[in-house]
């Protein structure tokens, strides 16, 4: 690891310098913060972090580099990532590379010996807001100019999903799903697989036509980054397939399937991000601890009418974080029951998924 004395700034003009690795590149991007205790590199490997600067609460970060077999996606698009204390002498026999190799090979800065716990409460005061990666002699007034003339991208979803489809084969499969990949994690494509289903993986704007033609068993909905109105191509493919195959959803595929069906979305003060978020479901009662990671949810109180129910809440802010259409064999939840290294609370979505395949045959 190469320390050079880099510095961020914050869009409310804080400044805060430390050490460089990774990538030395001057980036603009979304500052957002992560509770998780484990899992780094499935955090940094993440599509939906597309354009985003991640703080990680987690003070120890690097410390057991980075797994070929756990990534969650082949080419990461992460902005940034901002930690307290990084350790570049990995302590893992199943290491690779170490964070910095892996940030630095991707142009993806990093800084280390930063307040993050300072920050986490600004951005919670605050809420979300932009951040620079630069050299610690930049002025914070030119910085503050390069931030506000930067524009805000609205095109994640195109850049990170597939350009063709590919194909996730299993042994013994007992049914067929299309994916479409929004900026789909590996470990979600890896879950379907381990409950029996050969995976077509394609691109977010292939038509409602192109997915027939597949004869899918179920359809599947992945997460990815930004907004969701953004991605008008996927809301009017699903509209066009719902009642005719099961569909799942998670994350922004959850919006997806939200706006589909005329109900509304709106964006987070600072968003869920984190292992730790405890959830309800209300169909049983039992709380379950999940992981998540997004800035939008469902507008509760535009979801009356739509045929659409209420399957799950978010106990610390009642936030939706679950729907579902009996009649159309339609669910999705906000959060990621497919989650690595955990919590694995959440798996029995994918045996639902599953039963709904069956009745639909």
């Amino acid at each position: 690891m190469k320390n050079r004395n880099r510095k961020i700034v914050l869009e409310d003009g804080s400044a805060f310098s430390g050490l460089g690795f990774g990538a030395l590149t001057d980036q603009v991007c979304e500052l957002v913060f992560n509770t998780s205790m484990a899992g780094y590199q499935e955090i940094v490997s993440d599509p939906s972090y597309t354009d985003q600067a991640v703080v990680m609460t987690y003070p120890l970060i690097g410390n057991y580099g980075v797994t070929d077999e756990d990534y969650e996606c082949k080419t990461p698009s992460i902005g940034g990532l901002i930690v307290h204390d990084y350790n570049d002498a990995p302590s893992n026999f199943r290491y690779t590379k170490t964070l910095c190799e892996y940030l630095e090979e991707n142009g993806i800065p990093g800084i280390s010996g930063i307040d993050t716990r300072q920050i986490t409460r600004r951005i919670r005061d605050k809420g979300n807001q932009r951040v620079l990666f630069t050299a610690s002699d930049m002025p914070v007034k030119k910085a503050l100019e390069i931030i506000h003339g930067t524009p805000v991208p609205h095109d994640g979803v195109s850049r990170v999903s597939c350009k063709k489809r590919w194909y996730s084969r299993t042994a013994n499969p007992r049914f067929h799903v299309v994916a479409i990949d929004c900026g789909v994690k590996l470990n979600i494509i890896r879950s379907l697989n381990r409950f029996g289903c050969n995976v077509t993986v394609v691109p977010y704007n292939t038509s409602a036509e192109e997915i027939r033609f597949m004869k899918p068993d179920g359809i599947f909905l992945s997460n990815g980054p930004g907004d969701p109105t953004d991605v008008d191509p996927v809301i009017e493919t699903i509209k066009s397939l719902i009642g005719e195959y099961p569909i799942f959803g998670i994350c922004l595929g959850h919006q997806i399937i939200s706006l589909a069906y005329g109900a509304e979305t709106y964006k987070l003060k600072f968003g869920h991000r984190g292992g730790n978020h405890p959830v309800m479901n209300l169909e049983n009662g039992k709380i379950e601890i999940t992981s998540q990671n997004h800035s939008y949810a469902v507008k509760e109180s535009s979801i009356e009418g739509t045929g659409l129910i209420v399957t799950h809440r978010n106990l610390l802010d009642q936030t939706v974080e679950g729907l579902s259409c009996e009649k159309d064999r339609i669910f999705s939840v906000q959060y990621h029951p497919e989650s690595a290294p955990g919590p694995q609370d959440s798996s029995y979505l994918f045996g639902t998924f599953v039963k709904y395949m069956k009745e639909a045959r």
